[in-house]
C-alpha cells in the first residue's frame, strides 16, 4: 500500500485546507484509515480516523467540531477538511492505514497502523 497526502501550505488563523491521502494498492473502503500530525518538538498525535463500517473517529478536544474526515471510494482517497485553524494546528499531517486493528480506541495509537503517507506541512500563521 503506497499512500500519498497532499493539501498542505500556509494559512491564516482562522482559515481553511483540505488535506487528502490518495491511495494504491489498497481500496481504503477496506481498512481502517487514520490522520495524524507531528508538530516540531511534540510526539506524534491522533487527530481523527475513519473505518471501513463509515466509523468516524476524532482526537477529544482539540479538532472535534472543526476537522472532518470522510471518504471518496470512486477516487480511493480520505480527505481531511480543517476549518477554523489555530496556529496549533501547525504540523506535519500524515495519513496511515491499519490493516488489522479493529475499530475503536486502539485507532488512536499510531503503532495500530501498517503504512504511511510521507506527509504534507500545514502552517496556520498568527
Amino acid at each position: 500500500v503506497q499512500l500519498q497526502a497532499s493539501g498542505g501550505g500556509l494559512v491564516q488563523t482562522g482559515g481553511s485546507l483540505r488535506l487528502s491521502c490518495a491511495a494504491s494498492g489498497r481500496a481504503l473502503s477496506n481498512v481502517e484509515v487514520g490522520w495524524f500530525r507531528q508538530s516540531p518538538g511534540k510526539e506524534r498525535e491522533f487527530v481523527a480516523a475513519i473505518g471501513r463500517s463509515g466509523g468516524i473517529r476524532y482526537d477529544g478536544n482539540s479538532v472535534k467540531g472543526r476537522f472532518s474526515i470522510s471518504r471518496d471510494n470512486a477516487k480511493n482517497t480520505v480527505t481531511l477538511q480543517m476549518n477554523s485553524l489555530k496556529p496549533e494546528d501547525t504540523a506535519v499531517y500524515y495519513c496511515a492505514v491499519s490493516q488489522y486493528t479493529a475499530w475503536g480506541p486502539a485507532l488512536n495509537r499510531g503503532s495500530s497502523y501498517d503504512y504511511w503517507g510521507q506527509g504534507t506541512l500545514v502552517t496556520v500563521s498568527s
